[in-house]
């Protein structure tokens, strides 16, 4: 289980985009980041090809999985994750005590 997973609300905690709220989109374990629905935009020049016309496209970049931080579902402010394990099943916690959601995928 991961600390933040895919449909997750999370705050930036640092940064440029610091205080920026949205959705993870996309977990990148092996990079150790995550690219979230509306924050830390760059523009990507596309050459065009027969399939597709080109242009200058903004798209999400990753950030390192320290710089964001997941929402408390209780305070709606950014929190640390604690695991519990209930009834043999592993679930994340907030520091309010709050169960974070597993969406899902």
């Amino acid at each position: 289980m991961q600390r933040i997973s895919v449909g997750d609300e999370v705050l930036v905690i640092s940064g440029e985009e610091k205080g920026k709220r949205g959705k993870v989109q996309r977990v990148l374990k092996e990079r150790g980041a995550v690219i979230v629905e509306g924050v830390n935009q760059v523009k990507r020049h596309l050459k065009a090809t027969p399939q597709r016309g080109g242009g200058i496209l903004e798209v999400e970049a990753p950030i390192p999985l320290g710089k964001v931080m997941p929402i408390d579902p209780t305070s709606g402010k950014g929190t640390r994750v604690k695991y519990a394990v209930k009834d043999e099943k592993k679930t994340r916690v907030a520091k309010s005590g709050a169960n974070i959601p597993e969406r899902a995928r």
